[in-house]
């Protein structure tokens, strides 16, 4: 049985929205778990078949949260998870790409293969008010997180990763 693993940080509820979605659309196809990122484990990504991380971009950064989780899951699967697909999702302000390179270069060590282009949710949120606000993702952006869940979800599945 396959599992898709689904890890993410939020702090204003945007990167959540968008795990939660994925999530959603991943268990019509497959086994999913959605994990916030300071409840997942190395043995987490071990049982898992295929990732997808989501996480919100903060001064220009991999979050905080989601970094220590690759920080503290580096290691102990280095060398163990080689080859699983994965994707990535980034809530931003204003751009994302950073958080995006990021991730990409801790998949990178890890060796696991990229399934999917990087989505990244842009939330043109500048001032500190908006940047600290709740934020509501716009139910078209929801669709696309949907569709990658759904992706990730039927692709584990049928064996095409």
């Amino acid at each position: 049985m396959t599992e898709l693993l689904i890890v993410y940080h939020s702090r204003t509820g945007g990167s959540r929205q968008m795990a939660q979605a994925a999530a959603a659309a991943a268990k019509t196809e497959t086994s999913t778990t959605l994990l916030s990122a300071d409840s997942a484990e190395p043995d987490h990504l071990l049982q898992a078949s295929g990732y997808i991380f989501c996480a919100p971009e903060n001064l220009a950064a991999l979050s905080g949260v989601m970094k220590d989780f690759f920080d503290r899951c580096y290691y102990p699967v280095l060398g163990r998870i080689e080859g699983k697909p994965y994707c990535q999702m980034v809530c931003a302000g204003s751009d994302g790409e950073n958080a995006v390179r990021q991730t990409a270069r801790i998949a990178q060590g890890w060796r696991l293969k990229e399934v999917q282009s990087p989505l990244i949710i842009c939330t043109h949120a500048q001032t500190p008010e908006a940047i600290l606000a709740e934020k509501t993702i716009p139910r078209e952006a929801l669709e696309q997180c949907r569709d990658i869940g759904r992706a990730m979800g039927a692709g584990l599945s049928m064996g095409i990763f």
